[in-house]
């Protein structure tokens, strides 16, 4: 990967492919790597860029006050790209909003996959989940706490293992370890989520959610398709909660025409 140094440690990034660019950005349980089955096929006729927020991947935690958005900014500065497409699965989609939000000269389009809502009133079942990883963490239990994530958001509540693709639960364990190492370090160090109205964003934005996901974020991002204006929202029978993973063919069918509009 390529770094990009600063004062607070650096990002590590990827670029794959010629032609009009496009930005993922990954979940936050996740690395740039959760892309590797979608690449390919965005490649053929994309530059497409792959970044690690900091503390994910090989991306470093962070040493002081940092933003997101801020990451973003000179991650295009450095590449030389004034706008881009974004597309962002999970709390990266949260980013990409926070992104277009903030600066949005910068963004040409939106693709959200299950991003998340701020200050959403979570169910019971995400209540539990968010109390056992706390308890496992608490307890230094890092073994426990990257199954209980990879239970909630590879697997899903709607499926057993057995439904699961063979070794995605193994492709994503590193990445989910990294970023619950990471956790309280960039927490802490976060400025937080940018404010403003969706209603204001002014660009094509494409909205997907696995079927297979947890109701809250099939309900966010029904909520995200309402808010945005002409939003288009696009359902994947076949995913949970990390689309990239589960259906990576139906999302790159549904990402070309988008990105070529």
């Amino acid at each position: 990967m390529i770094i990009l140094a600063d004062d607070l440690g650096h990002l590590s990034y990827t670029v794959t492919g010629e032609g009009p660019p496009v930005v993922l950005v990954h979940a936050g349980i996740a690395d740039h790597r959760m892309w590797d089955t979608v690449v390919p096929a965005l490649a053929e006729h994309h530059t497409v860029i792959r970044y690690d927020l900091r503390g994910f991947g090989e991306s470093a935690p962070p040493s002081g006050p940092f933003s997101e958005t801020d990451d973003l900014c000179r991650l295009l500065d450095r590449l030389g790209h004034e706008s881009v497409p974004l597309i962002g699965a999970s709390w990266g989609g949260r980013v990409a909003v926070d992104f277009a939000l903030t600066h949005p000269g910068r963004v040409r389009c939106l693709a959200l996959l299950a991003p998340p809502w701020p200050g959403h009133d979570w169910s019971a079942d995400m209540v539990e989940y968010d109390e056992a990883e706390t308890a496992a963490l608490a307890a230094g239990d890092i073994d426990t706490a990257v199954r209980v994530n990879l239970d909630m958001w590879l697997r899903g509540p709607s499926r057993g293992w057995e439904d699961v693709a063979p070794g995605l639960a193994e492709r994503l364990r590193t990445a989910v370890r990294t970023s619950l190492v990471n956790q309280e370090t960039v927490a802490e160090h976060s400025r937080g989520r940018a404010e403003g109205d969706i209603a204001t964003i002014g660009v094509p934005t494409l909205v997907g959610i696995g079927l297979l996901d947890v109701a809250d974020f099939q309900d966010i991002a029904r909520r995200y398709a309402t808010g945005i204006p002409g939003a288009t929202l696009v359902e994947f029978a076949a995913a949970a909660h990390l689309i990239a993973l589960d259906a990576p063919a139906e999302l790159a069918a549904a990402l070309h025409p988008f990105l070529a509009r």
